[in-house]
């Protein structure tokens, strides 16, 4: 997996690609989201448009990044998830936890 930053505003948009699997992709990610909380980054905005599969310790991921911000005062939020990625957050009922967009304009407009 590899993640992109930049910043929008007051939201940090994290541009993820490849497959969210676990490993040291947790550990990758965790650690950013832990740096950008340290830093005062509260507004989260996940770019999925290039992750072309997730597995059960891929969705611990992002679960985690999203509690890591909630406790923080903050909000993680998800762009660009494709068709097949969805249909597992809706089988897990994690589209009732995640704030999901089509697009980053409506995403961005969120926070």
């Amino acid at each position: 997996m590899k993640i992109n930053q930049e910043e929008h505003e007051d939201v940090v948009i994290l541009r993820l690609g490849g497959k969210l699997m676990g490993g040291p992709d947790a550990d990758t990610f965790q650690q950013t989201i832990r740096d950008l909380v340290e830093r005062g980054q509260r507004n989260v905005l996940v770019d999925m448009g290039d992750v072309s599969w997730v597995n059960s310790t891929g969705l611990g991921i992002l679960i985690s990044g999203y509690t890591t911000l909630k406790n923080a005062g903050g909000v993680l939020k998800l762009v660009r998830v494709n068709k097949r990625i969805d249909q597992i957050f809706m089988v897990t009922k994690l589209h009732t936890i995640f704030d999901s967009f089509d697009d980053e304009t409506h995403a961005l407009a969120s926070f």
